[in-house]
């Protein structure tokens, strides 16, 4: 800038500036002096140029004049003032890197996750990469205070719970089923890639099983444990309670029957000590290769009955009905949403021309099906609501006959025998308090039936 297009508003002693800036520079773009020259001209009056300093003074960015924005070269820069000169602003830091957690990796570690879910009654931990930490409280999704969470912290809560070989097959097959134990709960582990990163989900499994009074289940639940052959079937959908229903079975028998119990898993879940009865547990993946594998084995090891975690395909489900039909109980679980509905799922699983003969190895082997569901209740909590059936001298001859509508109809008519459907199951919750009216028809799965009992038409 020449003295001539100075403003004359500048004050007389005011710096001259460095001479222009050499050819190639921005147009237009005013030249800046160095911060230490700077302050030295505001100190001291003007000295001549020395060689001993060569300033090289850079553009500064387009449109900004203050003096956090300057950008200067300095071959040997004099030494900074003890303090920043008046009106000097520092820069801002820059912001932090978009999906980073601002926690240093493993910072809260997964045992203090998991606690914390435990702590405040929740059943399930979701984590994932560019994911903030989630809970299931009751059925629903909570969101947490926690950082989005970056692979370094994933991975560091990974080795928390894996071994290096785990961790391997993980990233071999990107997928990866196991279970963990903390000092206070035990843990179900499910980890799988997805869009943004792998994520995890973890199932929260009490310590301390729960006994059948405990969780205010039917009457009928007990007497289906003193059956000394016949195939039980606790069915419903993912969360709905089946393994919680299936281990008060189990400790009912552990604690009143001299029985040997084999249970095939995947993974094992509640964990049992041998009492009255002696309980062998295997797990899918570490203890056996496969449900069907372990179920023929266990025809073999001389068991009273018999606990498939999964009823996954029709071999293990043919291998079932034929260990029901030499003399064990088998219990086993499917995920459907009925009783009814659960036997045609099982025939659904064999050719039509095989359908025949498996639909008499059902009647001749059946106990009963108990479909499960869960709904919020009005203290904070959740109860089961069940669909039973059970394998009465009409019913086998409905479902010998192939007439399973007849079957369905003839639920609700023998609650002396221990049965029930779904909706008067909601409707007893209901008239005892328990839930509301707009929970008994949000969890009906025949909401019309619910709405005219709860009118007392039906």
């Amino acid at each position: 800038m020449t003295d001539a297009q100075r403003p004359n508003s500048t004050p007389p002693s005011t710096p001259r500036m460095p001479p222009p800036p050499p050819p190639g520079r921005m147009a237009g773009a005013p030249s800046t002096p160095d911060m230490g020259q700077m302050t030295q001209q505001i100190s001291s009056p003007p000295a001549p140029n020395t060689s001993a300093t060569r300033v090289n003074p850079t553009p500064a960015t387009a449109g900004n004049s203050s003096l956090s924005g300057m950008n200067t070269a300095v071959v040997k820069p004099p030494p900074m003032p003890s303090a920043p000169p008046a009106g000097h602003r520092p820069a801002a830091p820059p912001p932090p890197q978009a999906g980073r957690s601002k926690a240093s990796p493993g910072q809260p570690t997964l045992e203090q996750l998991v606690k914390e879910a435990y702590d405040k009654g929740f059943s399930d931990v979701h984590l994932g990469v560019a994911e903030i930490p989630r809970f299931r409280n009751r059925g629903e999704i909570e969101t947490t205070d926690y950082p989005v969470t970056d692979s370094d912290t994933f991975f560091s809560w990974m080795q928390e719970i894996l071994s290096d070989a785990e961790i391997q097959r993980f990233k071999d097959t990107l997928d990866f089923d196991g279970a963990t134990q903390y000092e206070f709960a035990r843990v179900r582990i499910n980890i799988f890639d997805s869009l943004y990163g792998p994520s995890m989900v973890m199932r929260l499994i009490p310590l301390k099983i729960l006994t059948i009074e405990q969780l205010n289940l039917p009457q009928v639940f007990k007497e289906l444990c003193h059956y000394h052959k016949g195939l039980i079937l606790v069915t419903g959908p993912t969360g709905s309670g089946k393994s919680t229903t299936m281990a008060a079975m189990i400790d009912y028998m552990n604690k009143e029957m001299p029985r040997h119990i084999v249970t095939i898993e995947d993974p094992i879940e509640f964990v049992h000590k041998s009492q009255k009865a002696l309980i062998k547990q295997r797990e899918v993946g570490i203890h056996t290769l496969k449900f069907d594998a372990a179920l023929k084995a266990s025809l073999r090891e001389d068991p009273d009955v018999i606990l498939i975690g999964e009823m996954r395909d029709k071999e293990t489900v043919n291998t079932a009905l034929k260990a029901a039909q030499t003399g064990h109980l088998v219990i086993g679980t499917l995920h459907t949403n009925s009783a009814v509905k659960t036997i045609e799922r099982i025939l659904g699983l064999f050719e039509p021309e095989q359908q025949d003969p498996m639909r008499l190895a059902i009647a001749e082997s059946l106990v009963a099906v108990v479909s499960q569901g869960l709904c919020r209740t009005t203290d904070g909590k959740r109860a089961a609501f069940h669909d039973i059936l059970i394998n009465t001298d009409a019913i086998r001859d409905y479902i010998r006959k192939g007439d399973l509508d007849e079957v369905e109809a003839l639920i609700p008519r023998c609650t002396f025998d221990g049965m029930c459907t779904m909706n008067q199951a909601l409707y007893k919750l209901y008239e005892a308090g328990r839930i509301t009216e707009e929970t008994a028809l949000e969890m009906s799965p025949k909401t019309n039936e619910m709405a005219q009992i709860l009118r007392g038409r039906v």
